[in-house]
């Protein structure tokens, strides 16, 4: 054996897996040294390890999102209100701006409504019942109006103020939805609680003026509903109340019009009596007022009252009234009418000249007006003229006369409309 193997070291020909770090380089930098040079910037190492929060805003859908923050945010009774929204509202998420809004409005009503705050928590109702304005939204507008009337009737600071003008929002609502009845309760709540105040809205109309203008509206519809269903005594009613707002608003336009739509109610069932005592205030405040529109309806309503009485002399009086009126106003539809109904009363007293004038002008209004009503007129026009004829050829003929006899014979030939022309005269002699 060599010298050089035995005095020297043996060297191993695999490495000492028990002990590795001998084998290690050592680094040429030290880790802090390496840090200091190679610095992480926090919002770096932030988006590279996104925590489980951001990955629920990607993964999960918004409106997934809004009920979890509300949870964690403790706000219960909002995420209770927002979850049984959004089961209905099936475009949520195609509004992200509506749905932040929605929620940031829930959760400060939430907080106002456990600090009492109740007055800052119908503020964030009525915000939002404005904010949904688009006829698809409408729906919402109507839930956060209930909400609004939630809240202020548990605020007693305003005297009810706010509890009044939310009624009178959802007696809007029911009116819009067609349901009569429950506006009128909302309406009469409105009304109860402007009574003696002085409450006006932002464009200084009195609340209370305003309480009686809608309950007029509502009783107006009602009443008009029970005439279809021909129930004249609840109609009658129905119209009196309204009457009776109308007076109480110290508007005397409106007053007029209620007061001739009673007249009607009467007219329906009869009472021709009371029926003209009602169409005379219309027509008194329709004179004060200078409404032709008005005033010529009138005239119109109590000449019918008259002719159902049989007074034919009187109704065709009022009626000249009408057509007078409604030519000097330049109304031509009510032209029309008033010269069918003065054809109409001139048959009746078998005036078969003045009724074929009186229908005439009628077809040649309804033909510049294509009117529905020319086939009508036209009818009546030519039913006119020949009962104009036939009234002076049989007066020709009952009354003896060699010369009445020759005007006949000379008709027949010419066959011309001369026959009835210088009938009066041959009436005198």
């Amino acid at each position: 054996m060599s010298s050089a193997v035995v005095g020297g070291s043996p060297t191993p020909i695999l490495r000492d897996i028990y002990n590795a770090d001998k084998h290690r380089k050592p680094p040429t930098k030290s880790f802090p040294e390496w840090m200091k040079e190679n610095p992480v910037h926090p919002a770096a190492e932030e988006t590279q390890i996104p925590t489980e929060h951001e990955i629920a805003q990607f993964r999960k859908p918004l409106r997934h999102n809004v009920c979890v923050e509300l949870l964690s945010e403790g706000f219960h009774r909002s995420f209770a209100q927002m979850f049984v929204l959004l089961q209905r509202w099936d475009g949520a998420e195609e509004h992200p701006h509506k749905l932040h809004t929605l929620q940031q409005h829930l959760t400060h009503a939430e907080t106002a409504e456990r600090e009492g705050q109740y007055g800052e928590a119908y503020d964030n109702h009525m915000l939002l019942a404005r904010f949904f304005t688009e006829p698809e939204d409408e729906w919402l507008k109507h839930h956060f109006l209930q909400l609004a009337l939630d809240s202020a009737r548990k605020f007693k600071m305003d005297s009810g103020k706010r509890e009044a003008e939310s009624n009178l929002h959802m007696g809007q609502v029911y009116l819009q939805k067609s349901q009569l009845e429950r506006a009128q309760e909302h309406y009469e709540v409105f009304y109860h609680l402007t009574l003696g105040r002085t409450w006006q809205d932002p464009s200084g109309r009195m609340h209370h003026s305003r309480s009686c203008e809608e309950l007029q509206k509502v009783f107006t519809l009602l009443g008009q509903r029970l005439l279809q269903e021909q129930d004249y005594v609840h109609a009658i009613k129905m119209f009196t109340k309204a009457y009776e707002m109308a007076k109480e608003s110290g508007d005397r336009g409106s007053e007029g019009e209620a007061a001739y739509r009673l007249g009607l109610a009467y007219q329906s069932a009869g009472d021709q009596k009371t029926a003209k005592q009602f169409f005379s205030v219309c027509m008194e405040i329709s004179t004060t007022l200078e409404n032709t529109d008005s005033l010529g309806g009138t005239y119109e309503a109590i000449a019918k009252s008259l002719e159902s009485e049989g007074k034919l002399t009187e109704a065709t009086e009022f009626l000249e009234r009408f057509a007078e009126i409604s030519l000097k106003s330049k109304q031509d539809r009510n032209l029309e009418k008033a010269s069918m109904c003065l054809g109409n009363i001139l048959s009746l007293r078998k005036q078969y000249d003045g009724a074929y004038e009186h229908f005439g002008r009628a077809y040649e209004i309804a033909c510049n007006l294509v009117s529905a009503r020319l086939q009508k007129a036209q009818v009546c026009a030519g039913s006119a003229r020949a009962l104009s004829m036939m009234q002076a050829y049989h007066r020709l003929i009952e009354t003896p006369g060699r010369q009445k006899i020759d005007r006949i014979i000379s008709w027949k030939k010419r066959r011309n409309d001369t026959l009835s022309a210088p009938l009066e005269e041959e009436m005198k002699r």
